[in-house]
């Protein structure tokens, strides 16, 4: 049987879609490999300083030695943990209370210019009276963690639920359905992609909110082992660490990739 037209002109979009992605990941490794050449070149030459900067050899070497013997895991470990809980603590709440704005448009017009205030703020001037209030342990460095993005997703996510179609809510309303039924079946569906575009910013969110945290209070954790490495000029063990909160950013930042299409792919179907 011939291919449709129809066929035809989706096997021809598709191979232009993988062609795309393989541009993509053909630059994105080129840049990646032509970065960490010219820093160890750079370093090697002496053309930065070796001493500040360290270089990409010494950095795998000082890695690879911290696997082998594991003390880095522990540190690892409690960092992961108090991302991963900030960042769930941050997204979840964050549209706990976009929802409640968008349930009472009085409430969100009483709390709009405080919202709009605490987003001002550095949430990082907060760290000593959360640590103070909290106690110097890890509660307050995973409460760092979530304040930092739970008030730029409510923000967002409430504009999200303001913009969709009203429409959608007036064919409900118009077969009897409830404002919570509105919300359930159409506005908290189609503002899906933009909380997943809110999880990829708090990503990053997170990390800062936990790092820091950790400069202010931790004895354990890849932000203990940044200062620590200040303390004692050991510059390559400071590179090491923001080598690996990349590592696992950009591992965190996949995975809710994937979360993204898995989402869009079962809301669809």
């Amino acid at each position: 049987m011939k291919e449709t037209i129809d066929q035809i002109l989706y096997s021809k979009y598709k191979r232009q879609i993988k062609k795309e992605k393989k541009i993509v990941t053909i630059w994105q490794v080129a840049l990646f490999l032509l970065f960490i050449g010219s820093w160890e070149l750079l370093s090697s030459s002496r053309l930065i300083d070796p001493l500040l900067f360290s270089s990409p050899s010494k950095v795998i070497t000082l890695i690879y030695t911290k696997l082998g013997d594991g003390s880095i895991i522990g540190h690892l470990s409690i960092t992961l943990f108090e991302t991963i809980i900030g960042f769930l603590l941050g997204t979840i709440f964050g549209i706990i209370l976009a929802s409640t704005l968008w349930s009472s448009k009085r409430v969100a017009n009483i709390a709009d210019p405080y919202l709009v205030i605490l987003n001002a703020m550095p949430k990082v001037a907060l760290g000593p009276i959360i640590i103070v209030a909290l106690g110097p342990g890890y509660v307050s460095i995973i409460m760092m963690g979530a304040i930092i993005s739970v008030i730029i997703t409510a923000l967002v996510v409430y504009s999200a639920f303001n913009e969709v179609d009203p429409n959608y809510e007036r064919v409900l309303l118009s077969f009897g359905a409830s404002r919570w039924q509105c919300f359930k079946e159409a506005v908290f569906p189609a503002t899906l992609p933009t909380m997943i575009s809110t999880l990829k910013v708090n990503v990053g969110l997170s990390w800062v909110g936990v790092i820091v945290g950790e400069f202010l209070v931790s004895k354990k954790g890849l932000g203990y082992l940044i200062i620590y490495g200040f303390q004692v000029f050991d510059f390559t063990l400071v590179m090491s660490s923001l080598v690996i909160i990349a590592i696992f950013a950009a591992i965190m930042y996949k995975l809710v990739e994937k979360l993204e299409r898995w989402l869009i792919k079962h809301t669809v179907s």
